[in-house]
């Protein structure tokens, strides 16, 4: 069964960049790739080789904007919250190149203790945020 989404990527993406914010295995990475794949950049975090390459050398994320730019794409960056730092190339890439970008995270979970806990760079552990500051 196939529920009809209501967000529709293309309308928002004609003038803005945006973040989408969710829990694990809600479809954000699936309502990407059915709205704007053929559209975009995709850098997928998850897999093993993008996650090294961008974490090695986050700077790689301003030439993959210029290519979008050329192209006239969107550069969609699934799982940014696995490369914090990749946030200040794109703020960088959006003001210097005016590409448009999406990115989608995983939002936060609230652990038994009530504090908020981002599922963010495992191997350097997570995050503890208090629940207002979140």
């Amino acid at each position: 069964m196939e529920y009809v989404r209501i967000l529709n990527l293309d309308h928002l993406l004609e003038q803005k960049s945006f973040f989408l914010f969710g829990p694990r295995s809600t479809g954000k990475s699936f309502l990407i790739r059915k709205q704007i794949q053929d559209k975009s950049v995709v850098l997928n975090l998850l897999e093993g080789e993008t996650f090294l390459r961008y974490s090695a050398e986050p700077s790689l994320l301003q030439k993959t904007a210029e290519i979008a730019r050329i192209g006239n794409k969107i550069v969609v960056i699934d799982e940014i919250q696995k490369i914090p730092t990749l946030l200040d190339q794109v703020h960088l890439a959006i003001e210097e190149t005016r590409v448009r970008f999406f990115a989608d995270r995983q939002q936060c979970k609230t652990t038994q203790t009530g504090r908020r806990q981002f599922a963010c760079r495992p191997s350097l552990g997570s995050e503890n945020v208090s629940p207002g500051l979140a």
